[in-house]
């Protein structure tokens, strides 16, 4: 087996993965996808990635596997602290009063690349500990990675892994045990754990908050763009979102107004 993939190969594989997710693999990260792609072709004992690509071509759940291979997960709990703080100081408030007015008490939340669960995990901790009756949460946290999502579904992290989180959410919302921390069911309950590529529209509408953080830097402008339309889309009036702090909408065609808090930037739904 060569030691690189061919141009052509490269060629053929970046255009089906940018087909199928969005994500743009350039001359840069070459070398990631060619490493990823052999150890597929060890995994499924095949020769070539001819082989290889006749066989996700033909098989949806291949071509899942192959795609959650590729992306990159890297996450912490409580990652970019400031996007909490204004979540905590003005986002929140803002959504009740909003939410007064409806008679709706239930605020919907979307973690998308959700990665291994950290940061909807995050989210939960904070809603769980400031909101007060009546008001109640859901949080959809989805990911092209389906490796990454059982790890949040199992919602079992080793100590390496639980860095960052306040010791009093540590000992209200896990459990210890001899390899690591156990998220406690009664948070686990509050999230819903889904595949779901960007690609397409995830059916969700109303939303009150959007996560979509370290997502779009995958993406070219206008996978970027076909993507924040689709998050217009699912949320309803009045309603945030918040992307990477080295990701912005500047200078793309969008409904979305940037909102500089005390704490941090992100964009708001403002109808």
């Amino acid at each position: 087996m060569a030691d690189l993939l061919t141009d052509a190969e490269f060629d053929t594989f970046r255009k089906v993965i940018y087909d199928e997710s969005g994500i743009t693999f350039s001359a840069t990260n070459r070398s990631i996808l060619d490493s990823r792609l052999k150890e597929k072709l060890r995994e499924k004992h095949l020769d070539s990635v001819e082989e290889y690509y006749r066989l996700i071509k033909s098989n949806k759940e291949e071509m899942k596997l192959m795609l959650d291979s590729v992306t990159t997960n890297l996450t912490r709990f409580f990652r970019n602290q400031p996007h909490f703080d204004a979540l905590i100081h003005y986002v929140i408030p803002h959504v009740i009063e909003n939410k007064k007015k409806t008679g709706d008490n239930t605020i919907r939340i979307w973690c998308a690349g959700c990665s291994t669960g950290e940061e909807p995990y995050t989210v939960a901790m904070i809603l769980a500990d400031i909101l007060q009756a009546p008001y109640k949460f859901q949080i959809t946290a989805s990911d092209i990675s389906l490796k990454s999502l059982m790890v949040g579904q199992q919602g079992f992290y080793p100590d390496a892994r639980i860095s960052g989180i306040p010791q009093k959410y540590l000992e209200r919302f896990f459990t210890r045990t001899d390899k690591g921390y156990q998220v406690k069911s009664t948070l686990m309950d509050t999230i819903k754990f889904d595949y779901h590529n960007l690609r397409h529209d995830s059916g969700m509408r109303g939303l009150d908050i959007v996560f979509c953080r370290n997502v779009l830097i995958y993406f070219d402008e206008p996978a970027q763009k076909a993507t924040i339309d689709k998050f217009w889309n699912s949320m309803g009036p009045h309603s945030y979102l918040f992307i990477g702090h080295s990701e912005s909408l500047f200078g793309m065609d969008t409904k979305f107004e940037f909102l500089k808090t005390d704490w941090a930037c992100l964009y708001q739904k403002n109808i």
